[in-house]
């Protein structure tokens, strides 16, 4: 008898990570999940380990240098003070990630927890979260960025709540839809008459079924912090000189393009790129984890 558990016990082991196996493999299969995946990882392990990738220091000048065209020794020439622009592109990579992770990090989280909280709870609790989503919503992410800014000064701290502020409502309300769809249901009916709390059936029963449209989301958001952060780095209300950043690197390269367009090109090309590699990534992740517009991946 106690064999006959043991085995049924090793049959039923594995199928905890069933479902994180099969959704890595149906992104994979799909040419665009995987063409998206590849750039996503592409793009994080190039900012981490920039240090070691970039063949130049990024702040080092060399004015005779200056304006050299794409070559072996500079893979995407030096900008107008002779420093190496494919270097400089890697360390403002860091930004971006740095960005990006910790903005739409708390964007997911505080999301999660007031959608579920506003799905799950009182329904004046409820009706109060969607008039302060609705208040945030109504104010454009870029503009509010800019006013916001231009009073504080820049500073990447005072980005990265900007975009919080403005990314929770997106979040709190599929978190919200979510749960107001899983909270009259069966399963969780039998949770509540067995007499498990409200946090016991929020933490192992609703939090699971609404991560998945949250990581589409998040995926999508990225691309967005990046932009606004790039954005604002043009301006002059971003990250501030001579650190490296996206947006800035299309600043000074817009300034010399009568000289030499090479700036202006390897600027843009990994807004572009990294923009393209999230949607797709996205883009699979909702066929994955949405069953009415699941493919054949």
């Amino acid at each position: 008898m106690s064999e006959l558990s043991d085995i049924q016990g090793t049959a039923t082991a594995p199928s905890i990570d069933e479902p994180k196996v099969s959704a890595l493999r149906m992104v994979i299969r799909s040419p665009q999940g995987a063409a998206g995946l590849t750039i996503v990882v592409v793009f994080i392990l190039s900012a981490l380990f920039a240090p070691w990738i970039a063949p130049y220091d990024p702040f080092q000048l060399n004015i005779p240098d200056r304006f050299q065209p794409p070559s072996f020794r500079h893979l995407l020439g030096t900008d107008q003070l002779g420093r190496d622009t494919f270097s400089r592109i890697l360390f403002g990579g860091r930004i971006a990630v740095q960005l990006a992770g910790l903005a739409v990090g708390l964007s997911f989280v505080i999301g999660l927890v007031l959608g579920m909280m506003a799905g799950y709870g009182p329904r004046w609790f409820d009706n109060l979260m969607l008039l302060v989503f609705d208040t945030i919503r109504s104010f454009p992410t870029i503009v509010m960025a800019m006013a916001v800014v231009s009073l504080t000064g820049p500073s990447l701290q005072m980005v990265i709540i900007i975009f919080v502020i403005n990314a929770v409502p997106g979040f709190g309300r599929i978190a919200r839809t979510q749960t107001l769809a899983l909270r009259n249901t069966e399963f969780i009916l039998a949770e509540r008459s067995l007499g498990a709390s409200s946090t016991l059936i929020l933490r192992r029963h609703i939090m699971p079924n609404v991560v998945g449209p949250l990581l589409i989301l998040a995926a999508m958001d990225v691309p967005v912090v990046i932009t606004v952060e790039a954005g604002l780095s043009f301006l002059g209300l971003g990250v501030l000189p001579p650190t490296p950043s996206w947006g800035s690197l299309l600043n000074e390269g817009f300034r010399v393009m009568r000289d030499t367009p090479w700036p202006v090109l390897a600027g843009g090309l990994p807004l572009v790129i990294t923009t393209l590699g999230f949607t797709f990534l996205g883009e699979t992740l909702r066929d994955v984890f949405d069953p009415k517009l699941r493919k054949e991946l």
